[in-house]
């Protein structure tokens, strides 16, 4: 190119300028949009409404629930919805429990429940969930973290799933869930399970509290931590318990939002975990599957002013667009949700007193957090579920009236330069959904190039929102298959230039709240005509490269090709 800067010229609305490029001399200059995100859940088929299986116990789990998946479960093209539920806690299930729900996509934002014909619809007390081809055969499983015992869905291929739990030994016995994340932990071609758990909770222990006047949930600190479980894949169906010889048990938290990606750049997974009302964890892989937590040293654990924090969901962006991914982590209300700088040489710093994050966050309850490039300027954007687990905040009245039980979520404009612009009420009528939100997905569901949202909603039918953004920024779609890795090419760090711009995505399995996003990696691109180059850094660490990729498409990436 000839050496502009495309990704900062792409939000000067009116101006052209020349480039070089072998395909093609000129390109317009990329202006980016003001974001539209539309409610379109009543046109969309869903009637699923979620329950905590709350009956006026107050049990502090129940408002824990839960997250939501999408998977392309019958290979059609196209990603479809999974929804978990809840369950009532200490309490026979009725004739017609609640139950999870799998919706497939039809097109053009209409969905079909096919829970029943599926062989899902659990019915347990469902928190966090993933889906990955844990057995590489081509069709994505689902694992499903509940009050336990988890569930194991094995994809039959067909378009349905059987449970296979016990063969493959990864029930986690009677345990409170949290996030869940598959990652290949010693890059030997399949993938692990990392499983986090919250509190050591007992039913008959439980008693109302009451705050001012009124009943209460019980805070986290009522309750002793617990240690997460980390599943070996064997290959062969199975799975083995390796948490305490792979070190993940030398540490107890309360565990809540999951993300797996290679923080140090060293060529191997490691896990952080969003850990409620104390230190965060951040298991530092040796490569050989031993783990070590060294998120103080890191500078992950505590937030900048030396605080534990009621730490929620987690996902990764690249806010100063450096290549290098930093975390954001959501929080309670009258916290600031950290943005965790990745600074290179395995060590993070707190910078969201420097940008606007912290205060468009601090009156809320945070949860699901999405990072994604809604506009496609180049640069992610952050979509943040907000809602009080306390349905009686209000009439207790008290210091902190800007957040409520329901509440509108947050949209955060990012710039490339880690700072972030509260969009406020300026981005479509998504932005006037008050709702409790729990886990967000995100990925473009009708193939038009823009990033769609799913939210679950405490209580309530789930939130469908439509990228209606004009923009005539281009994009690149990228979906990795492995060989020699693990299929779903979890693991992998692909890099795409066009020109001088250059951006950077892991691929992950597990993040927001509880959640699971696609392993279709969105690449917003300044200009729409400029061919791209793209470079995949596979999990084991073999490299394949794509030249003069056309944008506006969705492209298939195969290990092993160049």
């Amino acid at each position: 190119m000839n050496g502009l800067d495309l990704a900062s010229c792409a939000r000067a609305a009116g101006v052209l300028f020349l480039s070089f490029n072998i395909a093609r001399m000129i390109a317009p200059l990329a202006v980016a949009q003001d974001i539209n995100l539309t409610d379109v859940t009543g046109t969309t088929g869903i009637s699923f409404v979620h329950s905590d299986g709350s009956y006026g116990q107050r049990f502090l789990i129940e408002v824990m629930s839960g997250g939501l998946a999408l998977l392309d479960y019958d290979q059609d093209g196209d990603l479809d919805i999974y929804f978990l539920n809840g369950a009532a806690i200490n309490k026979p299930l009725p004739d017609s429990p609640p139950r999870d729900a799998l919706y497939r996509n039809d097109g053009e934002f209409h969905f079909t429940d096919v829970t029943m014909a599926s062989g899902l619809g659990d019915t347990g007390m469902g928190l966090g969930v993933a889906s990955a081809d844990y057995d590489n055969d081509g069709f994505p499983d689902l694992y499903i973290n509940n009050y336990g015992p988890n569930v194991l869905y094995h994809n039959s291929g067909n378009g349905t799933f059987e449970i296979v739990t016990n063969i493959a030994a990864v029930a986690n016995g009677s345990l409170v869930g949290g996030g869940v994340a598959f990652f290949d932990k010693d890059n030997d071609g399949d993938l692990d399970l990392y499983v986090a758990n919250y509190i050591k909770f007992d039913p008959t222990k439980h008693r109302i509290h009451i705050h001012k006047g009124l009943p209460a949930h019980p805070s986290p600190l009522s309750f002793e931590p617990d240690k997460d479980t980390l599943f070996e894949n064997h290959g062969d169906g199975t799975f083995q318990d390796v948490s305490e010889a792979s070190g993940i048990h030398s540490v107890a938290g309360r565990g809540m939002g999951v993300v797996a990606f290679d923080y140090d750049a060293d060529g191997d997974v490691d896990v952080f975990v969003a850990n409620d009302t104390q230190e965060n964890f951040l298991f530092q892989n040796d490569g050989k599957g031993k783990f070590e937590d060294v998120g103080l040293l890191a500078g992950v654990a505590y937030d900048a002013r030396g605080r534990p924090q009621a730490s929620m969901g987690v996902d990764l962006v690249d806010a100063d667009h450096d290549g290098l991914m930093d975390l954001f982590v959501t929080a309670f209300s009258e916290e600031f949700a950290p943005l965790y700088r990745n600074v290179g040489h395995g060590l993070f710093e707190d910078i969201s007193l420097r940008t606007t994050a912290a205060a468009s966050t601090f009156p809320h309850v945070t949860w699901g957090i999405i990072a994604e490039d809604f506009d496609n300027d180049g640069f992610d954007d952050l979509l943040i579920g907000c809602g009080d687990l306390d349905d009686n905040r209000t009439q207790r009245g008290g210091t902190n009236t800007a957040t409520a039980f329901k509440v509108e979520n947050v949209l955060l404009r990012g710039t490339g330069k880690g700072k972030l612009s509260d969009l406020k009420k300026s981005w479509g009528s998504a932005a006037f959904v008050a709702e409790s939100t729990r886990g967000i997905v995100a990925a473009d569901l009708n193939a038009d190039g823009l990033v769609d949202v799913v939210t679950q909603n405490i209580r309530s039918r789930p939130t469908v929102l439509r990228n209606e953004t004009k923009t005539n920024c281009g994009y690149l779609e990228c979906r990795l298959i492995g060989k020699e890795s693990n299929r779903d090419a979890v693991g992998a760090r692909v890099t795409v230039r066009q020109g001088s711009f250059k951006s950077v995505l892991h691929v992950v399995c597990g993040h927001s709240y509880q959640s699971d996003s696609s392993r279709v990696l969105h690449f917003g691109l300044p200009s729409q005509v400029d061919n791209a180059n793209i470079e995949v850094t596979w999990p084991n660490g073999t490299i394949s490269k794509a030249f003069e990729v056309t944008p506006l498409q969705k492209i298939l990436l195969m290990e092993g090709s160049h």
